[in-house]
């Protein structure tokens, strides 16, 4: 395995993280990286470079963005985005892994892309519900605030520092598994 895959790994693994914060985010970013040469993604995923993709792209990342500032709505929009994050993470790790076998390529794409990106994005899901329960959608906002700045920072940090996106993505997988542990609820053996 050469140093170029494993790049690529840490940056579809960042990319699928970040999805599952905002889905369509990432896909901007990485459309922009690849549309400025910043990125050379798979051949049959090139496509995601061109101006058509970074401009239908960009406007969904805005619609998607304000549309969680939104209460109601945003958990709406949750009640999809889990599916659409599972799809979204295992297309952006394919669209990135260099020079591995495809059968090697669409198994990682769908066990650490897909199960990376519903894991954050169902987690998510969790605590919005439990925003709006709590406070009746007024905090909200905020949680869409931190939701979308995560994912701006993971998708920068991904295209421009994979190894450290690859860092903090195991270190918000390890905040997630932290509050989940804290929330269960204890068995009485």
């Amino acid at each position: 395995m050469t140093s170029e895959t494993v790049i690529s790994i840490f940056l579809g693994v960042g990319l699928a993280a970040s999805v599952g914060f905002r889905v369509f985010l990432p896909l901007f970013a990485l459309s922009i990286a690849s549309y400025f040469d910043v990125w050379t993604l798979n051949d049959s995923w090139e496509w995601i470079g061109s101006l058509a993709a970074v401009i239908t792209l960009g406007v969904a990342t805005l619609v998607e963005i304000f549309a969680y500032f939104i209460p109601w709505v945003d958990n709406l929009l949750d009640s999809f985005a889990i599916p659409l994050a599972a799809i979204a993470g295992t297309a952006v790790m394919v669209s990135t892994v260099a020079n591995l076998d495809p059968v090697v390529t669409w198994s990682l794409a769908i066990i650490a892309g897909g199960g990376t990106a519903t894991a954050i994005k169902g987690a998510g899901a969790t605590g919005r519900l439990a925003s709006t329960a709590t406070t009746g959608g007024l905090a909200n906002p905020v949680v869409a605030t931190v939701e979308t700045g995560t994912a701006v920072a993971v998708s920068v940090a991904s295209i421009f520092a994979p190894i450290l996106a690859a860092v903090l993505v195991i270190i918000i997988l390890f905040f997630i598994f932290k509050i989940y542990r804290s929330l269960r609820p204890k068995s009485n053996t």
